[in-house]
Formats: structure tokens, sequence, C-alpha cells
């Protein structure tokens, strides 16, 4: 690994910065690569340099906000972090990714240009990871246990659940993203039935 020039290291955090501003103030869809070396003050070669496309700006986004998840699920408090029951964790640990996702919603649909081939792929992994080691503490008794993590994980991270979001008036009092926890909620209760 190697390790990154301290001026290179200071680029990425402005322009991580700038965009995170950008992005509260005028929306994804207004930033461009132009626009954030503009904003930022650094020249349009070091943009595509550090993200290649603007797709890639979103995507570090969400790897800021992904490494600070993984590191509230390893070291944590329970019930997401370790300490918990299995199930217990298995459940906060779908509510809390789709928490993530509902909060980096805007980030995460600009972050998909249709160039990347598995837009959340090195997080599906670690998620994968982790559902496997709870069901196998769970006891689940799955004919393929990384399948079924692989299934479980799709559940949370499919770029589906940023564009869908179910028109109907019976639920109006509660929001789509406490719709989707519950029923990952009742959805893993029920492997340990």
């Amino acid at each position: 690994m190697t390790t990154e020039r301290a001026d290179a290291a200071r680029n990425r955090a402005m322009l991580i910065a700038t965009a995170r501003e950008m992005l509260a103030e005028v929306g994804a869809d207004r930033i461009t690569m132009d626009a954030l070396a503009a904003r930022s003050g650094l020249g349009k070669g070091t943009v595509f340099r550090r993200f290649g496309t603007r797709s890639g700006i979103f995507m570090a986004l969400l790897s800021d906000g992904e490494r600070a998840f993984q590191k509230r699920v390893l070291t944590g408090p329970p019930p997401l972090g370790p300490g918990a029951e299995p199930l217990e964790r298995l459940v906060a640990f779908g509510r809390a990714r789709l928490r993530f996702l509902a909060e980096n919603h805007e980030i995460a649909r600009a972050a998909l240009d249709g160039r990347t081939p598995v837009p959340f792929g090195p997080p599906a992994m670690m998620s994968q990871r982790h559902l496997r080691m709870l069901l196998q503490q769970m006891g689940v008794p799955a004919a393929d246990l990384e399948i079924l993590a692989m299934q479980l994980t799709a559940a949370l991270d499919v770029p589906l659940l940023l564009y869908t979001a179910p028109q109907d008036g019976e639920n109006s009092e509660v929001t789509f993203e406490d719709r989707l926890a519950r029923g990952w909620e009742d959805l893993v209760s029920r492997l340990s039935a």
C-alpha cells in the first residue's frame, strides 16, 4: 500500500469538504467537475485525477460515510456494535444500513452513472461477511449460508431502493424508511423461528 503524499491528501480533504458544502447549498445535480474545481480553487486536472468522473465525486463522499458506518458496526456500542445477541445485531444492522442509505440518498443516486458495474461493491462485501457471521452465530439452518447472506445483503444495498418509494395513502403516517426497517426486522426474525 502506497502512502498518499501530503499535498494530495490535503487536496482530497479540500475537495471532499467543498463537495459536501456544495451538496448542502445547491444539491447533487449542480455539482460538476468544473464547478468543484472552481469552488475549491484547485485545477480541473486535480479534480479529474482524484475522482475520474462526476460519479467519482459522489463515490468518494459515500466512501467517507461508509468508513464511519463500518467503524460503528465493528467497534461501536451494541446492538449495532459487538456485545448484543446475534439477532439483535442483525436487526440493528439492517435498520442502520437502511438509515445510512436514506441519509445518503441523493449522494448514492448521483454515484450511479451506469459505468460502475457494482455501485456498492466493497460495502456490500463487508455487509455480506458481517451478515454471514451473525447468521452463523444464530445457528440458522441454511442450505447455503453464503448465498443467504448475499440475498440479505441485496435487500439492504440494492440501488432499486434509491428509486422506489411506494405511493399508497394507507401508510402515509409511516415513512418508507420505517416500512423498510420493519420489513427487515420481520424478515430476519423469521430466520430464528
